[in-house]
């Protein structure tokens, strides 16, 4: 019995998971507008009938979600339209200058952008070299990520090109070390970033060499 309720946790749990941070998103996005756009669906008739297994309130709960993530969706395409007109960024540019010198406001925005920047305006090939470096001290080594070249005044302070390493934490790999390094003192590894993350997050349980497996079922002898 305890293998086949492990290997059902394997298997329900991620897809519980997945579920529910979905759920989630969509309540957090619907929630201000689900009120308005039910009491405007409520007013046709095959809504208030039901459709399928779903009552009816289920279903003007369900339809208003869908349409305003639809709406939220095709209103997101339309603002970064506009956005690229040269009117609008002007007025953004401005926003943003007055936003900059508001006090503890420009603190949370400035920092809030620089995050959402890098992320989605970042060189793609960050994060994308594998590497193993010595760390805490020589002859010892961690897994990191490669992130670019560090800034010129570092390599020029330390008279040589320096590299900027990001060392992931384990289990969390969101808190960890950027340290830089001489490109020789780093060993470069033919490793996916993907599977660089599921070895420091699994304690280095998960290997390319022996990937995750779900429990495999053997019958019980009597």
């Amino acid at each position: 019995m305890k293998k086949f309720f492990i290997t059902g946790l394997v298997i329900l749990l991620p897809l519980a998971v997945t579920i529910g941070i979905l759920i989630f998103i969509v309540n957090f996005l619907t929630k201000p507008f689900v009120g308005f756009v039910s009491s405007f669906l409520a007013k046709f008739d095959i809504i208030n009938r039901g459709i399928l297994f779903l009552s009816p309130e289920q279903t003007v709960k369900y339809g208003s979600q869908l349409l305003i993530l639809g709406m939220l969706f095709f209103f997101t395409i339309l603002l970064g339209f506009i956005a690229r007109w040269f009117f609008i960024k002007s007025l953004i540019s401005l926003s943003d200058k007055v936003l900059h010198r508001i006090p503890l406001v420009n603190k949370v925005y400035k920092t809030s952008q620089e995050i959402i920047k890098t992320i989605f305006d970042s060189d793609k090939n960050s994060f994308q070299q594998v590497v193993m470096a010595p760390f805490p001290h020589p002859g010892s080594y961690v897994i990191g990520l490669v992130s670019r070249e560090s800034p010129g005044m570092c390599s020029t302070a330390a008279d040589a090109a320096l590299l900027s390493v990001l060392i992931p934490t384990t289990p969390n790999p969101t808190t960890g070390f950027l340290l830089m390094y001489k490109k020789e003192e780093l060993i470069f590894l033919d490793m996916k970033p993907e599977d660089a993350i599921k070895y420091i997050v699994s304690c280095g349980v998960i290997t390319p060499e022996h990937p995750q497996k779900i429990p495999e079922i053997k019958p019980e002898t009597p």
